[in-house]
C-alpha cells in the first residue's frame, strides 16, 4: 500500500505541542517499520522546511533541526515524487478546465504527485480540497 503525506501530517508528526501529533507520529512509525510505503511530493519538502523554521513553535526550530527531520524522516524513508514541465502544464490545463484557483492550486499539485505514483490513499489534517480534486479518482482520502 502507498500513501501520500500531505505536509499537514509530517509537520504534526515533528511537533509535540500539534493537537495532533501523536495520531501524526503513529502514522510516520507505521510508514517507517513499512507497514505501507510513505510517499511525498516533492514541492511538500520544501513546505515543511519554511513552516517548521519561520512557524512560532516553541522551542523555535532551527534550520539545522528542521534539515534532521526532513532527513530523518522523508529523505530517509520516503518516496519522492516529482512533476515535470509537461505535468505542470497539464495541471494549469487541468485547473482552467475545472474553473479551479487559489489555494486549491496547492493541493493540486499534491494530489497529482498521488495519481503519478499511483498511491492508494492521501493522509492529510486538511481533507475539504483533496476530497474536492479526487472526487472522480480511486484514491481514497483519509484525515488523522
Amino acid at each position: 500500500m502507498k500513501i501520500l503525506f500531505d505536509s499537514s501530517v509530517l509537520i504534526a508528526a515533528f511537533i509535540e505541542s500539534h493537537p495532533k501529533h501523536k495520531s501524526a507520529l503513529s502514522a510516520l512509525i507505521k510508514a517507517k517499520d513499512k507497514e505501507y510505503e510513505l510517499i511525498v511530493a516533492s514541492h511538500t519538502i520544501l513546505e515543511i522546511y519554511s513552516v517548521l523554521t519561520s512557524a512560532p513553535f516553541k522551542p523555535k526550530i532551527s534550520p539545522a533541526i528542521a534539515k534532521r527531520l526532513i532527513n530523518n524522516n522523508i529523505k530517509n524513508i520516503a518516496t519522492t515524487i516529482y512533476l515535470t514541465d509537461k505535468d505542470y502544464f497539464a495541471l494549469v490545463e487541468k485547473m482552467f478546465n475545472s474553473n479551479l484557483s487559489d489555494g486549491i492550486i496547492y493541493d493540486a499539485l499534491i494530489a497529482e504527485c498521488a495519481l503519478k505514483a499511483n498511491a492508494d490513499e492521501i493522509l492529510t489534517l486538511n481533507p475539504k480540497d483533496f476530497l474536492r480534486l479526487m472526487k472522480a479518482v480511486p484514491i481514497k482520502v483519509s484525515s488523522l
